[in-house]
Order: structure tokens, then C-alpha cells, then sequence
């Protein structure tokens, strides 16, 4: 008979996640004048227009783009802006052509996927159950035709991405796309023309600054000194606007960046490059001054290290963390907690909500003198389409609701500055195996144990380099040592009972001193039955054989 059961794909290695690459801070300028304001808006209107016109620049480059055509671009921004504002520009219209590029290529990517998964399904007979992982055939003639439409559709947008991306050819739009496609449904959006229009402006608005090493206080067109007092470098065009000498604009307010400051303030004395965003918050109708700059890669712990203490593991989910923490053997200490959180609302709603689950746990993790929390190293790109799941509409809201991205780049970030590391583990069978060997046996009277804090278990024993599996005892007519120790846990040169005792230093009640001389653990010499050195008379000596 055939051996049907499920293929099980490789297990990746657990590895230490590295940590950020940057810090940014920010402030809120308070104390603004109306001159101030007008100031601000008419540097942002002015400098946004010619980040437009230069992204639309790059974007009918496309492939063409080399070093001459980005130095041209940059001295026609120079002649209405200055060299500095323009270098900003460039680099930023840059960037932004190069994240659409790759976006482009993910799309591909989903596309390709989603057209796989339907010319499978479609190739297999109508009702045939899916086996191993795969799906099978849609359920009626009808789901079938209709599928055979979204694959000619899919297709159909498959080549035409195809053709831009050899082309060239990105869609970008400056101050995003969801608000750019609010403006036909405003009644959705709860937002009236007006709102909707000045918020527009205002993400489109320019206020952005390189930083620069070696030049005073780490930005030449954007500075700010220790004391909080900020000056900006007016392009040619507004230069009339000046309040101070070289054509710069001292604003009223101060900033004193209450988080990290300490480090920006050592920054700026040592003339360290700081980049700055000035932009407008139009539900609020408050300024902000972002500083962000580049950290050094932070030394690495080795894996070995941050097991000795041993883990958390954290299991994600749409709507809370569960943990539990771990010895360095792999057991569950301690009670589980949940981290919950609320991903409905707004976008910064939805980031303080993680902020704060992630302090708790972090808070926790610090209590209990742990060094390292493991954690799923999720991705859940290709799980989202409806191509794969089919029906379950519900299943794929799920998914796509778990912060994955958020949650990893807030947690390393948070992590780094505590001195915890973070390990993450292939999610693999995880939460099916977590609940096989670990839901039940952690469960009792007063403590009911969840699929999701078993799930925790699994994944913090993987990040410590143990099986899944829990350590099982031997059938009950094999409990004794007569075979040998019979548990999934024994390593290879693990002490069995067989070997010889450890001599234990101290007076013994019953029994000779502690030092009972070189053959305290030969058996061979001590009066044992069975042993050589026991000599009665009903043992025989052996004849010789001559005789």
C-alpha cells in the first residue's frame, strides 16, 4: 500500500534578526506667528512643484536614466531652488521611482501566482477534493466558467504590467493614490471638497532636508540648533522672505524632541549629518519637525547566547500577541500572556495601538530577564488572493489583517534600544503542531490553554533548537531501565542511569566516608553479586586446559 501522508516541506533555520538601520524623532513646533505659516506653506508649494515636475522627469527616463541625465536634472532645479534643496529632490524623486519599480515587480509576482493557481484548478474535474496542500476543482460548471473569465483578465494584466516594466514605465503618484482616488467618493471618505483639497496640498507640499556631515550642526538647508532654534535656507524665488543673513528664515518656535533627545543633541554638537521633514497635520492643524539620521550596524549576539536565558515565544495574530516564555530546555514557565490590540481606525490609531502591545510585552520580557523574544518570521504575500482560498472571504481578511510588516519593524526597533534580540523562526506547522503536543497537556482545572499560546510554545522551542514534539514517556511494560531510557528529548551523551554515580563530597549516614578511595565507582571491586571480585563456593575456578 501506498505511503499517503503529507509531504512536509524543509524547515529553515532559526537566525537573529538584524536590527534598524535608522532613528527618526519628532517634535511639534509650537508658538508658530501667521508669518511663520505663510513662510512654510509657500516653501512647501514652491518646492513641491518642482519635485513634481522632476518625478515626472524621471519617470519618462525610465531606463535611459544615467548620471548625466540626474546631474542636468539637479541644475535645473538649482537655478530656482538652491544646490542643496535640488540634491534633496533628486534623491528623494530618486527613491520613489525606484519603490514603484519594485512594487511593479511584486504585482508581477502576484499576478503570475494567481494565474498558476487557476490553471491548476481549472485542469482538475469539477467537485475533485484537493490533497498535499493543493486545491482541487471548483465546485460547479458555473464557478468554473466564471473562473476561466478572471484567468483571461489575469492574463490580460499580466502582459500589459510586463510590457511597462521592459519599457520602463512606473505609476506613481505624488500624496498616494488611496487619497487621490477619495476625490470621487468623498461621502465614504467623510470628507468635504474643502478638507479633502487641503490635505492634498499639504501631502504634496516639499519640507524635506538631506543632512550633512561635517557642516554646522549637520544640515545646511534645514538647521537646527542645540538650543531648538530652527532656520531655513529660502529658495532664490522667496528669498525676499528672509529674516536673518544668507537668505534664511528663523522661525518662532523651539523644538526640544523629548524622546531622544539626548542622542540628537550629541549629534548636532558633533556637526553629524540630521536630516529634517517639516509637514502639516490637516486634521489637527499642527506643525511637526521630523529629525532622522543613519545608525551603525549594532553588534550581532550570537544565537547561543541569547538561548542561554531562554525565550518568549509570541505567536501573531489579527487582534492580540500571545506569549509565553521558556527555559533554556525548552519547557513553559510561568502563566501565558495576551497582548491584545485594535487594528480598526485610523493609520496612526492602528500604530499606537501595536506601540503599546509591544511596550507590555517588552516590559514583561525585561521582568522576567530573558535576552531574546522569538517570533514568526510571516509573510503573507501570496496567501491573500482569492485565488488560493477561493470562497473563504473571511479566512483572507484574517490574514490580510495581522500587521506582519508593522509589528516586525516596530519590535526590532523597540528591541534594539532595551538590548533584546529578536529571533525568528520558520513558521511552518507551528500553530497545527503546537496544538497537537502542547494545547492539551498544558491545559487544567484552572488554567484553560488557547490554540494561539500553544502555538507561543512551539515557536520559542523551535527558536531554542528543540522539537516541536514534547517529550514522551515509554509504554508502560518498558518504564524501567531495562532498555534504556526511551524519550524523544536524550541527546546523544546524556548520562544514563547505567553509568557511574558523581562521589558526593560530605560525611554519608550508613556508609563509609565521602572518600572511599580510587574504586569508589568500580563495581568490580566492591561486593556486588555478580561481580568478579566475589568469590564463594559455588563458583568453580576455571581448569586448566591441559588436563
Amino acid at each position: 500500500m501506498a505511503d499517503k501522508r503529507k509531504v512536509l516541506r524543509q524547515i529553515a533555520r532559526p537566525f537573529v534578526a538584524d536590527g534598524p538601520s535608522g532613528v527618526s524623532i519628532r517634535d511639534r513646533l509650537k508658538g508658530l506667528t501667521a508669518e511663520d505659516e505663510k513662510v512654510l506653506r509657500a516653501v512647501g508649494e514652491h518646492m513641491g512643484r518642482l519635485a513634481s515636475r522632476d518625478l515626472a522627469r524621471r519617470c519618462r527616463d525610465g531606463l535611459d536614466h544615467s548620471t548625466d541625465t540626474w546631474a542636468e536634472r539637479k541644475r535645473e532645479l538649482t537655478a530656482e531652488s538652491s544646490s542643496r534643496w535640488a540634491g534633496s529632490v533628486t534623491s528623494h524623486t530618486h527613491d520613489q521611482w525606484g519603490l514603484s519599480r519594485r512594487a511593479q515587480q511584486a504585482h508581477l509576482q502576484s499576478l503570475d501566482a494567481g494565474i498558476r493557481t487557476l490553471r491548476q484548478r481549472l485542469s482538475l474535474p469539477v467537485g475533485e477534493k484537493g490533497s498535499r496542500g493543493k486545491p482541487g476543482g471548483y465546485r460547479s460548471r458555473h464557478e468554473w466558467f466564471q473562473k476561466t473569465r478572471r484567468l483571461a483578465i489575469l492574463e490580460e494584466r499580466y502582459e500589459q504590467v510586463s510590457a511597462e516594466r521592459e519599457a520602463g514605465r512606473v505609476s506613481v503618484v505624488r500624496g498616494g493614490r488611496r487619497l487621490l482616488k477619495q476625490r470621487h467618493h468623498l461621502t465614504a471618505a467623510r470628507k468635504t471638497p474643502e478638507r479633502w483639497r487641503q490635505e492634498w496640498d499639504a501631502t504634496r507640499w516639499f519640507l524635506t532636508a538631506d543632512g550633512e556631515s561635517g557642516k554646522r550642526h549637520g544640515n545646511e538647508t534645514i538647521r537646527v540648533t542645540p538650543d531648538g532654534e530652527i532656520s531655513i535656507r529660502l529658495p532664490v524665488p522667496l528669498a525676499d522672505r528672509a529674516n536673518a543673513k544668507h537668505g534664511r528664515y528663523v522661525l518662532s518656535a523651539r523644538v526640544s524632541f523629548p524622546h531622544r533627545g539626548a542622542e540628537w543633541h550629541d549629534r548636532v554638537t558633533a556637526n553629524r549629518a540630521v536630516a529634517y521633514r517639516i509637514h502639516l497635520s490637516t486634521a489637527s492643524d499642527r506643525w511637526y519637525l521630523d529629525a532622522s539620521w543613519n545608525r551603525k550596524g549594532l553588534p550581532v549576539v550570537p544565537l547561543d547566547a541569547l538561548r542561554a536565558d531562554g525565550v518568549i515565544g509570541v505567536d501573531t495574530n489579527a487582534d492580540h500577541l500571545a506569549a509565553w516564555r521558556l527555559d533554556e530546555h525548552g519547557n513553559p514557565a510561568g502563566e501565558p500572556r495576551r497582548f491584545d490590540y485594535d487594528l480598526t481606525g485610523t493609520t496612526s490609531h492602528r500604530d499606537a495601538q501595536i506601540r503599546h502591545a509591544l511596550t507590555r510585552l517588552l516590559h514583561w520580557a525585561r521582568a522576567t530577564g530573558v535576552r531574546a523574544i522569538a517570533i514568526e518570521d510571516l509573510d503573507f504575500t501570496d496567501s491573500r488572493t482569492r485565488e488560493k482560498h477561493g470562497r473563504k472571504k473571511r479566512f483572507r481578511q484574517l490574514i490580510s489583517g495581522i500587521p506582519t510588516g508593522r509589528l516586525r519593524a516596530r519590535l526590532l526597533s523597540m528591541c534594539a534600544e532595551v538590548g533584546i534580540g529578536v529571533i525568528a523562526v520558520d513558521p511552518a506547522y507551528t500553530s497545527m503542531w503546537g496544538a497537537e503536543h502542547w494545547q492539551k497537556p498544558l491545559t487544567g482545572k484552572s488554567r484553560k490553554t488557547s490554540r494561539h499560546a500553544a502555538a507561543s510554545v512551539a515557536i520559542g522551542r523551535r527558536s531554542l533548537g528543540h522539537r516541536i514534539r514534547r517529550r514522551t514517556a515509554p509504554p508502560p511494560a518498558h518504564q524501567s531501565d531495562a532498555q534504556g531510557h526511551r524519550t524523544a528529548q536524550a541527546r546523544p551523551g546524556t548520562r544514563r542511569s547505567e553509568g557511574n554515580r558523581p562521589r558526593v563530597p560530605g560525611p554519608r549516614t550508613r556508609s563509609a566516608g565521602a572518600g572511599r578511595g580510587r574504586n569508589a565507582v568500580d563495581q568490580n571491586a566492591q561486593n556486588r553479586s555478580g561481580r568478579s571480585a566475589e568469590h564463594g563456593f559455588w563458583q568453580q575456578d576455571s581448569l586448566p586446559l591441559s588436563l
